[in-house]
């Protein structure tokens, strides 16, 4: 799904505007984003929790070279769902 296809399927169920749905949208990606920066963490009951995960540094090739190379540690998001959205799949 697309952020498109969400904003329109979301103005179509409450019956408002696709601009301020967008707006909606966009101002509470935006408070996720924070809330995971700064908490670590964002957690929605029956959906699921997203936080920071860390990778560590790993060995890995250039694929147009093929040469060995060391791939750096990184944070990344992880999202790990909650049973509710589980079971419903």
């Amino acid at each position: 799904m697309t952020k498109a296809e969400l904003v329109e399927g979301v103005s179509k169920t409450v019956r408002q505007p696709k601009r301020t749905v967008e707006r909606v949208l966009d101002s509470a990606f935006d408070q996720i984003a924070r809330s995971i920066k700064k908490d670590k963490r964002f957690s929605v009951p029956d959906f699921g929790t997203f936080s920071i995960r860390r990778r560590r540094a790993r060995a890995g090739y250039n694929p147009h070279t093929k040469a060995p190379m060391v791939i750096p540690a990184a944070r990344t998001i992880g999202f790990r769902p909650a049973p509710q959205l589980k079971n419903s799949l």
